[in-house]
C-alpha cells in the first residue's frame, strides 16, 4: 500500500521536530472559534435551506475553495486510489454523517443541550484510544482533562441545560452519534501524517460532496428552493471559515499534537462563545460561568500540554 506521504506534494514530516506548543495551542483556539461559530451558521442556514442540501453545499463549496488553493500553489491532489479510499472514509466520519445529523437535530434541540452533547467528543476519543487503537499515550492527566473539561462545559452552559437531555431522544441521539463519528475521525486522521494538511482536507470534503450531492438533488430538488439572504450568507460563512479553513487547521493539529488533544477544541468552543457574548453584547459573567471557564482551560491544558512542559 502506498504511503500517503508520497502523494500530493507532501509537507515535511512534522514528527521529526518538536512542534512549538504556543503555536499549536493558538491554532487549537482558532479551530475552536471557527467550529464554535458553525452552530450559529447552521441554525440560520436551516431556516430556509433543508439540512441535507445545506451540508451538501457546505462540503462542495469548501472542497472547491481548497482545490483552487491547491491549484494556485502549483501542486495537485494525490492520485493513488488507496489514498482516495482513506479520504472517503474520513469524509464519512468527519463530514457526511456528522454534518447531516447535527444539521437535522438542530431544528429541534436547544442550543445549551446541543453544546453539552457535542462536548462528549473528547470522551469518545479517549475511550476509543484506550480500548481499541492505543496509538498515543493516555495518562491520568488526560483522563482528568476530559472530565474537567466536560464539567466546566456544564457550568458554563448552565446546569439547567442538563435537564434538557432526554426530552428529544431521537435528535439528541443523532448529536451523540455525530460526536462519536468526530472522535473516530480524529483517530483515523492520523493515517495522513506527513501529508500536507490541505490535501486530506480537500480530498475528504470533495469525497463528501460526491456522496451528498446526488442525494440532495433527488430528495430536496434544490432548484425549487428560495433560500433567504441570511441563510445564503450563513452558508458562505459556514463553508469558507468553519469548513475550508477549519479542516486545514484540524488535520495539521491531528499530526502535531495528536487526536485526543485535538478534540479538546470541543470544550474551548464554550468559553469562547461566552467571551464573545460578554465583549460584544455586554452579557454578564456569573461566578459559575467563570468557574466553568477555569475548569475548561485546566482540562484542555491537561489534555494538550506534555507533562514535562506544564510548568
Amino acid at each position: 500500500m502506498t504511503n500517503p506521504s508520497d502523494q500530493g506534494n507532501s509537507a515535511p514530516d512534522r514528527s521529526s521536530s518538536r512542534p512549538d506548543l504556543r503555536v499549536e495551542l493558538a491554532l487549537l483556539l482558532c479551530l475552536a472559534t471557527l467550529w464554535g461559530a458553525s452552530y450559529s451558521f447552521i441554525r440560520i442556514g436551516v431556516e430556509t435551506i433543508p439540512p441535507l442540501t445545506l451540508i451538501a453545499a457546505r462540503t462542495l463549496i469548501a472542497g472547491a475553495i481548497l482545490l483552487t488553493v491547491i491549484r494556485w500553489r502549483g501542486v495537485s491532489l494525490p492520485r493513488d486510489p488507496a489514498v482516495w479510499r482513506r479520504f472517503l472514509i474520513q469524509a464519512c466520519l468527519n463530514s457526511v454523517i456528522p454534518f447531516t445529523l447535527i444539521a437535522w437535530a438542530e431544528q429541534t434541540v436547544e442550543a445549551g443541550t446541543a453544546v453539552i452533547l457535542n462536548a462528549t467528543t473528547p470522551i469518545f476519543a479517549f475511550l476509543l484510544t484506550l480500548l481499541l487503537t492505543r496509538h498515543e499515550p493516555l495518562t491520568i492527566w488526560k483522563a482528568f482533562g476530559v472530565l474537567a473539561g466536560l464539567g466546566g462545559t456544564v457550568l458554563v452552559v448552565g446546569v439547567g441545560a442538563v435537564d434538557g437531555i432526554g426530552r428529544d431522544l431521537l435528535a439528541q441521539g443523532a448529536i451523540v452519534l455525530a460526536t462519536l463519528c468526530y472522535a473516530g475521525a480524529a483517530i483515523f486522521g492520523r493515517v495522513f501524517k506527513g501529508l500536507d494538511p490541505i490535501m486530506p482536507a480537500a480530498g475528504s470534503l470533495l469525497s463528501g460532496a460526491v456522496l451528498l450531492l446526488p442525494v440532495s438533488l433527488a430528495v430536496d430538488r434544490p432548484w425549487t428552493l428560495a433560500p433567504s439572504w441570511d441563510s445564503l450568507l450563513a452558508l458562505a460563512g459556514l463553508s469558507i471559515f468553519s469548513t475550508a479553513l477549519a479542516f486545514v487547521l484540524y488535520f495539521r493539529l491531528v499530526q502535531t499534537i495528536g487526536s485526543v488533544p485535538t478534540t479538546a477544541q470541543a470544550y474551548l468552543r464554550v468559553p469562547i462563545g461566552v467571551g464573545i457574548g460578554a465583549l460584544l453584547l455586554g452579557e454578564t459573567l456569573e461566578p459559575d460561568i467563570l468557574a466553568g471557564c477555569a475548569a475548561v482551560v485546566l482540562g484542555v491544558a491537561a489534555m494538550t500540554v506534555p507533562a514535562g512542559r506544564r510548568g
